[in-house]
């Protein structure tokens, strides 16, 4: 897989926001904004599915896409690791923590993006575009039923009040459909940015003015907020442009100043480590950290979050997790390939 310093550096911030989430301070009496919690909520989760779309499109050839045997072989290193992340959030939530798992909805997420590797971007925009817009209208259409089914764990994963596949498919497409653009490319980046600028004003901008005007405890109210975890086409269209233009700055600060940004970068590559030990710490030190955040314990999560990654990036390279994913992706899709035709 091609390595963007920035999407790792985004990457790296989604999961910092993930844990600022479930144990950053945003009591009333903290001393910090009440609304820090707030601005990481549901946006960060949002940015790391974004993000997923976009290794999918890395995996998978960047702005190259790869055919013939070398798409096969792509396809199963995706399904392998979707397969391998889903075994480790159902062990993330066996431990038990007041915190919704992303990882079994990620894979999913993952694995469905596996036949759209030949699809053209426009092709991938139109279909966020429409997921974003039908999406939530099937959620709150099929979540009653749903809800009688046995098996809730498994259909929470379509959906769910947190992270229903129906809606944050569309993520994974928009980020498909970035991934398949030059991200070295300044001016790609400075159009992502100003993109990403404008959807936020207009999710969040639109949003405002609907709320007033809507009962938020209608249908169509619940279809026009922007709150976290809403799952609104709005909130949908407000998110993936704060995703946008996040990821548009962490390409530009990480191709400024690399050394600056090398914790995040690193914390970014071991994604899926620092959130599963992320979670592995909550358990430990019981459920009081996450009702009952402080400062402190917020901080020092994320001092040993940074630093942990970082010095195990510089020591032995990929996180013991991503070692493992990789190298069970590598074996299943160790076959020969076709060879490549001259440039």
């Amino acid at each position: 897989m091609q390595r963007i310093t920035g999407v790792d550096v985004a990457r790296g911030l989604a999961v910092l926001g993930m844990l600022t989430a479930h144990v950053g301070p945003g009591e009333p009496d903290s001393p910090w904004p009440w609304s820090l919690t707030q601005v990481a909520d549901g946006r960060s989760a949002a940015l790391f599915v974004l993000l997923s779309g976009i290794s999918v499109a890395l995996i998978s050839g960047g702005p190259d896409p790869v055919v013939g045997t070398r798409r096969v072989q792509a396809r199963t290193k995706l399904l392998v690791r979707a397969f391998g992340v889903l075994g480790i959030g159902v062990v993330a939530v066996l431990l038990g923590t007041p915190v919704v798992v992303i990882l079994p909805t990620y894979a999913v997420l993952f694995a469905a993006a596996v036949p759209l590797l030949g699809a053209s971007p426009r092709r991938l925009l139109t279909g966020a575009v429409v997921v974003a817009l039908v999406g939530p209208v099937l959620r709150l259409a099929l979540e009653p039923a749903f809800a009688r089914l046995p098996g809730r764990a498994w259909t929470d994963l379509l959906v769910g009040a947190y992270y229903p596949a129906v809606v944050w498919f569309a993520y994974v497409l928009v980020g498909l459909a970035v991934g398949r653009s030059d991200l070295r490319d300044r001016a790609v980046r400075l159009r992502l940015l100003g993109v990403g600028a404008g959807l936020a004003v207009l999710g969040h901008g639109a949003s405002a003015v609907l709320t007033r005007t809507l009962d938020p405890g209608t249908g169509l109210g619940a279809l026009v907020t922007t709150e976290p975890h809403s799952s609104s086409p709005l909130e949908v269209v407000a998110n993936t442009g704060v995703g946008l233009a996040v990821l548009a700055l962490c390409l530009l600060v990480a191709d400024a100043a690399p050394r600056l940004v090398a914790p995040v970068a690193a914390t970014g590559a071991l994604a899926l480590t620092a959130y599963t030990v992320q979670l592995v710490g909550i358990a430990a030190l019981g459920s009081a950290v996450v009702w009952e955040p402080d400062v402190v314990t917020w901080i020092a999560f994320l001092v040993v979050t940074l630093a942990g990654c970082w010095l195990w990036r510089a020591a032995f390279g990929r996180g013991p997790l991503e070692r493992a994913l990789h190298t069970l992706a590598a074996r299943a899709s160790d076959v020969a390939p076709d060879p490549l035709p001259p440039r």
